[in-house]
């Protein structure tokens, strides 16, 4: 029995996790999200992914210092 098949497979859902929990993924995510609940509709470019995603991180951030 050859190995090589379950090592790759292995390290492929790997790389998957460590790219959802690292949020790499977020637009891929968003992407499949868009076609399955809002199909009518254009999705946000890559580029206007992101300025909505940093916007929305940071537009709360209140803080004295």
């Amino acid at each position: 029995m050859n190995p090589i098949p379950r090592l790759r497979a292995r390290l492929w859902n790997l790389w998957r996790l460590l790219r959802r929990l690292t949020g790499d993924d977020a637009y891929e995510r968003y992407l499949r999200h868009h076609a399955a609940r809002h199909a009518e509709s254009t999705p946000l470019t890559r580029q206007e992914f992101c300025a909505r995603e940093q916007e929305h991180k940071w537009d709360g951030v209140r803080r004295c210092c």
